[in-house]
């Protein structure tokens, strides 16, 4: 099978093209390299794993240049993860996180259904198009939020709220894939992630917060906790998101123009200070950091309900945060010299 991949250097983008091409699938990348130093050692690390891998240095605002691509390659699945990502940048930059989360998806789809392809298209959906849930009974447990009464967590029928132009950016593509199903046929399946981590992350201070504890624990940086720490996260490692894709693809006839929540769900849930304290506990250190007032759109808790994508393919994580993070922090010691300047990390 031939595969695109939008935002294919990224994080989750390469850990994606690894596993395809591992499999013996052609890969074609189509990423703008935004943070060249980090993305650029991920597509070298690609480069490494062999098979058949084709970049394209290109922006999803291009419309012409998607339509080149899909008159040039008939293609049986298409990944679209390619996104601005930060709810912070989209507050102080609502304009061009809305070309490129709305906009961009747009494009992606029009070039698709303009060019009369048929592939399976995944689209990397956010647990943020539900908003603030301030409706749902939030309760202090063991020193964590959770829900009062979701004892599975959020289920796909929860009504949509978004919250920041983020939210309402990824809100509206999440919406026009499953509309695009709806009115043209297209195959879309839109994945609403909750806190992915794993391998080949540059977590920023306002992104990939898992990421970037890490990252700070090992180089011993000090960091800053939006809140009060209690806040809590059904956390996703990387490999078992990947696994999700590759399932959804091959049961696609079951999944097309439908909503799954993808995230931990309630066995693997920790906080923000759990989290510091298992790193504590891996570097033998206390680590440096202290409390600022609450970021805008910010949630206490989020953890999801997996049972409709169990249902549909199958699905559980298998990684446990404890592991996860074990795993993280290992490749991170490992490979300090990709963060040393300020433009990596």
């Amino acid at each position: 099978m031939k595969v695109l991949i939008t935002g294919g250097a990224g994080f989750i983008g390469c850990n994606t093209a690894r596993r395809f091409l591992k499999r013996g699938d052609e890969v074609v990348i189509l990423d703008n390299l935004s943070r060249h130093q980090a993305l650029t050692a991920n597509l070298d690390w690609l480069r490494t794993v062999g098979g058949s891998l084709h970049f394209v240095r290109g922006d999803i605002r291009d419309f012409d240049l998607l339509q080149k691509l899909f008159r040039e390659h008939d293609f049986g699945a298409v990944i679209h993860l390619a996104a601005q990502t930060a709810v912070t940048l989209s507050v102080t930059d609502p304009r061009s996180d809305f070309e490129t989360n709305a906009l961009g998806t747009f494009n992606v789809l029009e070039a698709i259904r303009e060019n009369r392809r048929d592939p399976v298209i995944l689209y990397a959906s956010t647990n943020k198009v539900y908003g603030g849930m301030e409706d749902v009974g939030i309760v202090e447990r063991k020193g964590a939020y959770t829900y009062a009464n979701l004892a599975g967590g959020v289920p796909e029928s929860r009504p949509l709220d978004f919250h920041s132009p983020y939210g309402c950016s990824k809100g509206a593509a999440d919406q026009y894939m499953i509309d695009y199903h709806r009115i043209y046929g297209l195959r879309t399946v839109t994945f609403r992630q909750s806190c992915i981590y794993g391998y080949r992350q540059f977590g920023m201070e306002d992104q990939g917060w898992v990421a970037w504890f890490t990252i700070a624990a090992v180089l011993n940086k000090p960091i800053t906790i939006y809140g009060d720490g209690k806040q809590a996260r059904d956390v996703l490692f990387v490999d078992d998101l990947v696994d999700v894709y590759e399932l959804a693809i091959a049961n696609s006839d079951r999944c097309v123009g439908q909503a799954f929540n993808v995230g931990g769900g309630p066995n693997n849930c920790m906080s923000l200070l759990e989290t510091l304290a298992m790193l504590e506990n891996l570097t033998g250190r206390k680590m440096s950091y202290r409390f600022d007032e609450w970021r805008p759109g910010d949630q206490r808790v989020f953890i999801c309900d997996l049972s409709k994508a169990r249902a549909t393919f199958g699905w559980e994580p298998r990684v446990s945060p404890s592991a996860g993070v074990r795993k993280l922090y290992e490749w991170v010691v490992e490979n300090q010299a990709l963060f040393a300047s300020p433009q990596a990390a």
